[in-house]
């Protein structure tokens, strides 16, 4: 399957978890997930991987979590799924895909984790 990095150019975190995936001589397959959002299906595949729920892959800071009222916690995961695949800005960054597992790159070197 090889290596995927969800990646935001903006972020420092990301740009630093995609220069050490390098460093190991590791060419991720790079997705701009804020210009090519995860489909909801590559979303629950992901948060499966990550073994985390939606809400803990929300960024919590973003005015769409607030404005959305995302922090209600009567919405359901589904819904929740549903926000990040509408709002990509929701989700948080970077993640690493390999070998079907999955981490987020905060620290960057969690990704050493993945890829031994």
């Amino acid at each position: 399957m090889g290596t995927k990095i969800f990646h935001n150019p903006r972020c420092s975190k990301s740009r630093q978890t995609l220069a050490l995936l390098q460093e190991k001589r590791i060419e991720p397959s790079v997705v701009e997930y804020l210009n090519t959002p995860p489909s909801k299906e590559e979303l629950k595949k992901i948060l499966g991987m990550l073994g985390i729920s939606p809400r803990e892959l929300m960024r919590k800071n973003e005015d769409e979590y607030k404005e959305l009222n995302l922090n209600d916690p009567a919405l359901s995961d589904e819904q929740l799924i549903d926000a990040m695949v509408a709002h990509p800005k929701l989700i948080e960054r970077p993640i690493v895909i390999h070998d079907n597992q999955a981490v987020i790159g905060r620290p960057p070197e969690k990704v050493l984790e993945l890829i031994g």
